[in-house]
């Protein structure tokens, strides 16, 4: 049975991890007979959003603790992840993969990541373990491999800052992947395309398929 660790920046679309993505992962890597273990930087997020009015609150939260609502209090500090325990790493979408594992959604091509992001990120890299990032979670993947295969969808600025930073983008539908098999690395739109949940279910379905079945 595989196991996979999956990496989360917060909860709720805006501010953290968009939480259909995130249990729809959990869901399919089940469905797919496989186990998951979730985990999240300890770290302040960037800025707390009210969802009624997308006005940036006073509030300070932190991203692990943030986290854990979607997990059901199952996850642990990212300085916990050891790579030897896992076969596959997936990363959900939502602005915090942009905003707290990451400053893409603030920099953009002047990026920088969060080094025990990168270091957890790189150690599947390094030991040539699948991996699967979705909606904008991408943007993390120029710091992790070098000339990479991606895709975020076909938002063409997006896809502008990523080839700068040096990898190929490649278009695609809501509903498909993107594999770049020397990296084994899979990725799907998601949400950057996705009008509703179906629209989303079906390329992160995909998406965990993909990841579970590269050897």
């Amino acid at each position: 049975m595989k196991n996979v660790a999956v990496i989360l920046a917060g909860c709720g679309v805006y501010d953290g991890s968009e939480i259909n993505e995130a249990i729809l992962t959990l869901l399919h890597i089940a469905k797919n007979g496989a186990t998951y273990q979730c985990f999240a930087p300890d770290i302040e997020q960037l800025h707390t959003i009210n969802y009624l009015t997308g006005e940036v609150m006073p509030d300070k939260r932190n991203v692990l603790t943030e986290a854990a609502r979607i997990a059901r209090g199952d996850i642990k500090s990212l300085l916990e992840l050891d790579v030897t325990q896992f076969d596959a790493l997936i990363v959900p979408g939502g602005f915090g993969a942009a905003k707290n594992l990451c400053d893409f959604a603030i920099k953009g091509v002047k990026a920088n990541i969060n080094k025990d992001v990168l270091n957890a990120c790189k150690s599947f890299a390094k030991e040539n373990k699948p991996a699967g990032y979705m909606c904008i979670a991408p943007a993390l993947i120029p710091f992790i491999y070098d000339n990479a295969v991606l895709t975020i969808g076909n938002d063409a600025e997006t896809a502008q800052a990523l080839s700068t930073l040096g990898a190929k983008h490649i278009n695609c539908a809501v509903d498909d992947v993107v594999i770049d098999q020397p990296n084994k690395l899979v990725t799907t739109p998601a949400y950057m395309l996705a009008q509703s949940i179906l629209e989303a279910d079906a390329g992160i379905e995909k998406l965990v398929s993909s990841v579970l079945s590269i050897n």
